[in-house]
């Protein structure tokens, strides 16, 4: 999806923009982790009623235009209000959750097309975002499935995306999982996380320790943005499948025309 001028400063990566949106400014008064204190939020959690309503207001449930028409997702859209509103209007930290990312897309794209990739078996969704990925590994069979997101509205975001598509809502973590003893898990997934150079060689070795650990399979997607494609990480990847993006995701993301899925294999 496109963003605002206001917005454009701030994405991790270039995206088209119009209207206003912007870096987070909490003047709601809402708490930070709305279903308690805990960062870990488990299936039988509730949304804060204020904020799903916000979220309800202020978003629009879209399917068309991504690479997976099967999945429901809520975005921002040029028919929300945000979307044309002065950027420090908008009260919450940055909705990155909000956007349906092409290297999300494809890896969704994937799991739905091979469901035996993750049927039955546990999968670890990292920078989950709106939550699109893990909700393909739950239509494709996964046994147990866990969100990873530091913004717990995306963790919002994501219980009301599985609503949508008649899911019930798996466990979402709010913390940042690169700083927490890692879990056994039969597959981890993470999509258009390679934006910033620090976060990228964090995020390599983690993904080496939990390789070498468990024998944990990786899949990484990404639509070859500069920072992913020049980062050392390339040398240890497979290539699984290459898809062409839609139009409307091509406009939003400054003509990018593809997206892949790799498997890291260190």
């Amino acid at each position: 999806m496109a963003l605002s001028p206001g917005w454009r400063a701030f994405a991790p990566f270039p995206v088209n923009c119009r209207g206003a949106l912007q870096k987070a400014v909490r003047s709601s008064g809402l708490p930070l982790f709305p279903w308690g204190h805990c960062p870990w939020r488990g299936t039988g959690s509730f949304l804060d009623p204020e904020m799903k309503a916000f979220l309800e207001e202020n978003t629009e449930v879209t399917s068309s235009g991504s690479l997976t028409p099967e999945i429901q997702l809520r975005l921002l859209t040029p028919r929300c209000k945000f979307w044309w509103e002065r950027a420090d209007l908008w009260p919450h930290s940055d909705p990155y959750w909000a956007i349906y990312w092409p290297g999300g897309q494809a890896l969704s794209r994937y799991l739905l097309d091979n469901p035996g990739v993750v049927r039955g078996k546990s999968v670890l969704d990292v920078g989950s975002g709106c939550g699109a990925t893990a909700i393909a590994a739950k239509m494709s069979g996964a046994l147990r499935i866990l969100a990873n997101d530091i913004d717990p509205i995306a963790g919002m975001a994501i219980t009301l995306n599985c609503e949508l598509n008649r899911l019930n809502p798996f466990p979402i973590l709010t913390k940042n999982i690169l700083d927490l003893k890692q879990g056994k898990w039969d597959l981890v997934v993470l999509g258009d996380m390679f934006y910033d150079e620090d976060l990228a060689d964090s995020l390599h070795q983690w993904l080496k320790n939990c390789f070498r650990a468990q024998r944990t399979r990786v899949l990484i997607g990404d639509p070859r943005r500069p920072q992913f494609s020049g980062h050392g990480i390339q040398r240890q990847l497979h290539k699984v499948v290459e898809y062409p993006l839609p139009e409307p995701t091509r406009r939003e993301n400054n003509g990018l025309t593809t997206s892949t899925v790799w498997e890291f294999q260190p």
